[in-house]
């Protein structure tokens, strides 16, 4: 696998285009679909097409400020808060069911495709969870207690998108959220007596144009954890579905712990395949198959964990039927691996787990209620012996989970029974707002720069225009393409260095120095370690 992608190539056949009827109601979009799903027939990857669709197709937002996994990042920060390192799994886990909210919540949409060398950068100040039953207990748990707020709307979705936000005024479960540029204008509240918070940043970078690829990361320094990975995918229409996969360089999500209880772990999180559904009946919506492997590995095992061993989990998405509405269920098990065995690396099922291996089992739906329960002694590690992963220990029997069947109702999904406890239910969280700075601050090639002109037309329905501005950007990204190519010059990103094959791409100093900029920006908030605080 080569770790240098092909460039855009001006030379290449036209782009797969569809004309734009001039109907911006839902009937004309639904027909321009259609048309669109026609042409995409025996594609192998859509995803690496050249298409240019009109912009009343699209969301008034950057793809790049739209794809991160950061919905819930008070969650990505309680990931190493715990001393127990299968109390860290379970962190894991409720950051990766919660980190795409916008999923559950909203529409499938089309963003703006991204261009070479655009970035987005943003951070949220968050208020630590205290203890998992935190988010549990209150599950609209939000952090701008003190403050106002400001609203836009998009097309019939309205929500507020704001910097400071009350729980009153968040986007609330069940309403479908606009997907324009959230917190468009940072506004500090002068009431700052609430309590401390932490800091996440994220930065982004469109590294390849053809395929499209782009690198991010994120980090919470004051937890002292970090997140990393390369954006790609890969689509092809199937029947009536649109299917996505992790593309060629999208080796999943890395979440790495520089300190603290965890130091040294190194969390690698796969990615499922998603499906779009509903796509000639223009009722869109996603359904979730294959599994995810969360795998632990840790380079000083024995600096903190006294040599304890390390857990795995598997999230294996279930099929759903063709009759009847779809029910999102999951199920899944963690479960022990010892130092230098390989034989687990070829489970991506829950049933090839072998029963005197596993420590817990979940199961639920990744749209609402996910719950959990212990299994034998495995997920107590400071009392377990090493006869617990031999072939006959004494709790070799171990009750298995009861999984719904397809056709079962979301009640029997969320029912409780003995020994089960909440894990997470995402019905019932709100994704937290991020905070970008001023667009008059920022890059030419910053996200929301780049295609505020594009993104003004389409709020204001002015559709003419806003694909005026959107060919415009893509005939310059074409110009300067041809310009490299006649020069003979190489394409270099900014913030993120060149090799994809690892699966991440690691910063440059101006990725380092961006990172540094954005922990620097100023809130009206005290924040751990004195950072961003406002005179």
């Amino acid at each position: 696998m080569s770790s240098k992608p092909q460039e855009y190539d001006d030379d290449a056949a036209p782009p797969v285009a569809v004309a734009d009827t001039g109907d911006t109601g839902e009937g004309g979009k639904i027909k321009m679909i259609v048309q669109l799903v026609k042409k995409c027939l025996g594609v192998k990857d859509i995803a690496s097409m050249r298409m240019s669709l009109p912009a009343s197709l699209l969301e008034p937002v950057p793809n790049l400020e739209y794809s991160h996994f950061l919905d819930r990042p008070d969650l990505f920060a309680a990931i190493n808060d715990s001393e127990d390192p299968f109390e860290r799994m379970l962190a894991l886990l409720r950051f990766y069911f919660a980190k795409d909210l916008k999923f559950v919540h909203g529409k499938v949409c089309k963003p703006y495709n991204s261009v070479l060398g655009e970035h987005f950068r943003a951070h949220w100040d968050i208020i630590p969870l205290s203890h998992p039953e935190e988010l549990i207990e209150r599950p609209s748990l939000q952090h701008e207690r003190h403050s106002s707020s400001t609203s836009v709307q998009s097309g019939s979705y309205k929500s507020t998108l704001s910097v400071n936000t009350t729980d009153s005024d968040s986007v609330k479960p069940g309403q479908a959220p606009s997907t324009a540029p959230t917190s468009p204008e940072p506004r500090f509240s002068s009431d700052n007596n609430g309590p401390s918070r932490i800091r996440v940043v994220y930065l982004t970078e469109q590294v390849s144009h053809h395929p499209p690829v782009s690198a991010y990361y994120a980090s919470c320094p004051a937890r002292q954890i970090e997140m990393q990975g390369i954006d790609q995918i890969s689509a092809k229409v199937s029947g009536t579905t649109l299917r996505i996969q992790a593309g060629q360089y999208n080796q999943g999500i890395y979440v790495r712990i520089q300190g603290g209880p965890g130091e040294g772990e190194l969390y690698h999180i796969t990615h499922p395949v998603a499906s779009v559904n509903g796509i000639l009946r223009g009722n869109f919506y996603l359904t979730m198959s294959d599994s995810t492997v969360v795998s632990c590995t840790n380079d000083r095992p024995s600096t903190k964990q006294g040599g304890f061993p390390r857990f795995r989990a598997i999230i294996e998405y279930k099929e759903e039927s063709w009759l009847g509405r779809a029910h999102f269920l999951i199920e899944g098990v963690i479960f022990v691996v010892h130092e230098g065995e390989t034989e687990h690396e070829a489970w991506t099922k829950v049933k090839q787990v072998p029963q005197n291996r596993v420590a817990a089992v979940l199961d639920g739906s990744w749209r609402g209620h996910i719950r959990w329960k212990r299994v034998g002694a495995l997920s107590y590690p400071h009392t377990t012996s090493s006869s617990a992963s031999s072939p006959n220990p004494s709790h070799v029997q171990l009750p298995k989970p009861s999984i719904p069947s397809a056709a079962a109702s979301r009640a029997d999904v969320t029912t409780t029974a003995e020994g089960w406890q909440t894990l997470i239910d995402v019905n019932e969280l709100y994704v937290v707002p991020k905070e970008v700075r001023p667009i008059d601050n920022q890059h030419p090639f910053e996200s929301r720069r780049l295609w505020r002109n594009v993104t003004d037309n389409l709020l204001n329905k002015e559709y003419s225009d806003a694909t005026k501005e959107k060919v415009a950007i893509e005939q310059k990204q074409r110009d300067d393409a041809a310009e490299r190519k006649k020069k003979g010059v190489e394409f270099i990103p900014t913030f993120f260095e060149k090799g994809l094959d690892d699966g991440y791409s690691e910063l440059t100093a101006e990725g380092r120095k961006a990172v540094e900029d954005e922990l620097a920006e100023p809130s009206p908030f005290c924040i751990e370690g004195g950072i961003g605080k406002t005179n």
